[in-house]
């Protein structure tokens, strides 16, 4: 077994402090990666404190992860010692059922995720990337290219695929009207990635004081949610609208912006749920739907459009020791846009 150090925290109302773990030795087809950077999910604040239920403590939280190959398995032909790699949500799934078949590892039902899933290989529970180091099958490690930053590349992992997969299963591109709602570290990337993909976008957010940095971002037009005269200018006008908010607020007013057939994809999750006037669907026939993240053929593919059109996050680096005032800050929407650890101040 290897010695590890990580951060954990112990329960639900607990602060994160220093952890020391094993993880397995690098089997025939495994990679170990010496972490570089972190990025901090939001997420990672909802397992730590257990608001979602089902967490297993000690947590070790994190997954994205961005790394150094220090060590790779007799049977390993996709990565060797030194190359730049990552490791996102995922590090297996069953390989087998209909969703691994059509690389959608994603919603398989045996999925194991980066943290707080049961571990087949130790009998605990899987540690995440707040840690010095990590053991993965290859076929679950993403490759880097050295053209992007390591550290701004880390949230890519989850903010980045989190907004791609949907862009792309909806197939947005030039000459669609798209709206995001919320700029925070989902929707700064959902920003960067629907003006990279040519389509015309406008942000809704209850902040005016976003707006410059939303245009810098890649939106053509701000509109602030709260001023409902601006909102009622919008309506039928949008064919995709991808909303990141994770905070209570009413679906059905960005229901009413889109044109038939539009789509309103949901990535942020209210703790609560949210009523919905079905007359927003029927009438004009529009979707409501949700995304998760993506699979691993889609999240190189997302790595390697960031490599060729520079796309990175914009981040705020800190150290281990601030990720509990990092999580305060993130409650109150205190970074731009998000927060990664740099690990070699564990």
């Amino acid at each position: 077994m290897l010695p590890t150090k990580g951060y954990a925290t112990h329960a639900a109302h607990e602060p994160l402090k220093p952890f020391s773990f094993e993880r397995r030795e690098p089997g025939a087809m495994d990679v170990q990666i010496e972490i570089l950077f972190c990025g901090v999910c939001h997420s990672d604040l909802h397992i730590a404190r257990n608001e979602w239920d089902g967490t297993t403590y000690p947590c070790v939280p994190g997954h994205e992860i961005v790394g150094r190959v220090t060590k790779v398995g007799r049977n390993v032909k996709k990565f060797k010692e030194g190359d730049l790699a990552a490791v996102g949500c995922m590090v297996d799934s069953d390989r087998v059922c209909e969703n691994c078949q059509a690389d959608l590892e994603q919603f398989c039902e045996k999925l194991i995720l980066t943290y707080n899933s049961k571990d087949p290989h130790t009998g605990n529970m899987t540690y995440g990337g707040y840690s010095n180091s990590i053991v993965v099958d290859q076929d679950f490690v993403l490759r880097v290219s050295d053209k992007l930053d390591p550290a701004a590349a880390a949230p890519l992992l989850c903010a980045g695929i989190t907004t791609y997969s949907p862009l792309r299963k909806w197939k947005v591109g030039k000459g669609q009207r798209v709206g995001v709602v919320g700029l925070g570290g989902l929707g700064h990337m959902a920003l960067k990635f629907a003006s990279a993909f040519g389509a015309d976008v406008t942000l809704f957010t209850t902040s005016p004081g976003k707006s410059d940095d939303a245009k810098r971002l890649g939106a053509s037009e701000v509109v602030i949610s709260k001023d409902e005269d601006a909102m009622e200018k919008q309506q039928k006008r949008f064919d995709f609208i991808i909303d990141t908010v994770s905070a209570p607020h009413d679906l059905n007013a960005y229901l009413a912006l889109l044109k038939r057939d539009g789509a309103l994809v949901v990535v942020g999750i209210p703790p609560q749920g949210i009523p919905i006037n079905l007359f927003h669907l029927v009438l004009p026939r529009r979707q409501l739907a949700g995304s998760l993240i993506g699979g691993i053929a889609e999240t190189q593919e997302m790595l390697d459009f960031c490599a060729d059109r520079g796309i990175t996050c914009d981040i705020e680096l800190i150290s281990i020791d601030k990720i509990n005032e990092a999580y305060e800050r993130m409650l109150k929407s205190d970074v731009k846009y998000r927060f990664v650890i740099d690990m070699a101040s564990l």
